[in-house]
């Protein structure tokens, strides 16, 4: 039997998944012992589920995941206007020594899987997309180079940069967080955000007490939302067209939002407050992420074979390895260290909703807000990390082919 869902009939699907996984992770305490996100626990419910009835030969699903791309925006939107300079200077010496390690950690992953190709006897360029191309890159750098690289002869190179996006986007989900939760706990870090009582003065001086949250307040808010997005994906392709820049479309609408609550800042058009924008945030990232987890096609990963897996596994080691034993320590050892660990392995494998997911995870577990870890890991997740990783994929296409 084949199910066949509409972008509603989805959409609906994963809010119940989305409130099944929160219901789940209250009961289950090893779920909330090990920090595991939310829309995680449904969304890869479902994908697993699917899998065996499809492995079965049960029944399979397709799903319409058109509401998945503007619940991005949604939220990264969001992101934006909660991210004032002086917010964003915040992040300091800590966002240089981050992004670096984003940089370098592109660089690794192709070392990491062209290397370890050559020694299995597999393409050279099967490797580099099991590397940064589909870890870092995620699934959009994935659809794009996978073809390519089977252009120039590297036989099922497409299907190996969706199994490998798919790998990174579970593990990195899945990982990340029970990672930071074990190194606050192993060294007993001190449960403080070192930035957290100057921002909360900053935003009681910058913005009105927050009030009740209502459906006026909310209203607002989306009303400012929803243009922002429309003129975040404009700002996008006229960037594309004029000067042939090209930019994930939520990169464009969170840079639109920041240079509105900045101007906002000043000339105090309206009113933002931030339990409203969080709450927005919050369900957007939930269903978009629940989404993009039960969309997984799982049996990819069986049909790809051992070599594959084991160049995957070791990527992931060698991230974790790098997140534990030279991030963190560079990052100062402390709450917010651990918080940007689980945002590097997040999106280190899967995708920068990965990492914010993961550090929600962390933060809610702890109850302690790490700002400086919401504003450096989008930053430097969604656009600065490609500075290096695309010019580098390009490269490694050409000589290896």
């Amino acid at each position: 039997m084949h199910i066949s869902l509409d972008a509603v009939a989805t959409t609906a699907l994963a809010l119940l998944l989305l409130a099944t996984g929160a219901g789940l992770k209250r009961r289950l305490n090893w779920l909330e012992h090990f920090c595991v996100p939310t829309p995680v626990i449904g969304g890869f419910g479902f994908a697993l589920l699917a899998w065996l009835l499809r492995d079965m030969g049960i029944v399979t699903f397709e799903l319409d995941t058109a509401m998945q791309s503007p619940l991005m925006i949604a939220f990264f939107t969001t992101v934006g206007l909660g991210g004032s300079l002086a917010l964003l200077k915040k992040g300091g010496k800590a966002l240089g020594v981050y992004l670096v390690a984003c940089w370098l950690l592109a660089l690794m992953q192709n070392g990491v899987g062209i290397g370890m190709a050559s020694l299995l006897g597999l393409d050279p360029l099967i490797g580099l997309m099991a590397g940064a191309t589909s870890l870092e890159g995620g699934f959009g750098a994935a659809a794009a180079f996978g073809p390519e690289a089977e252009a120039l002869g590297a036989q099922g190179a497409a299907t190996a940069a969706i199994v490998s996006a798919t790998f990174g986007m579970i593990v990195g989900g899945v990982i990340g967080a029970p990672i930071a939760r074990w190194i606050i706990d192993r060294r007993q870090l001190p449960l403080v955000s070192e930035d957290v009582h100057d921002l909360e003065r900053l935003a009681e001086a910058e913005r009105p007490t927050q009030g009740q949250l209502d459906g006026r307040v909310l209203l607002n808010v989306l009303a400012v939302v929803v243009p922002v997005m429309v003129l975040g994906v404009w700002f996008k392709g006229l960037l594309s067209s004029q000067l042939g820049i090209i930019l994930p479309s939520y990169v464009g609408a969170m840079f639109v939002a920041i240079l509105l609550r900045n101007l906002n800042d000043r000339f105090q058009w309206i009113s933002l407050p931030d339990n409203a924008l969080s709450s927005v945030g919050d369900v957007a990232l939930g269903i978009f992420l629940t989404m993009a987890m039960m969309n997984l096609k799982i049996w990819q990963l069986q049909e790809m074979g051992g070599p594959l897996l084991l160049i995957l596994l070791v990527q992931t080691l060698a991230i974790v390895m790098l997140a534990i034993f030279v991030l963190f320590r560079l990052l100062g050892r402390n709450y917010d260290a651990a918080v940007l660990t689980a945002g590097f392995i997040g999106h280190g494998l899967g995708a920068t909703p990965n990492a914010v997911a993961n550090m929600s995870a962390v933060c809610d577990h702890y109850r302690v807000i790490s700002h400086k870890a919401f504003i450096i890991v989008p930053l430097c997740g969604a656009v600065l990390i490609d500075i290096v990783a695309i010019p580098a994929i390009t490269w490694c296409l050409n000589a290896f082919a």
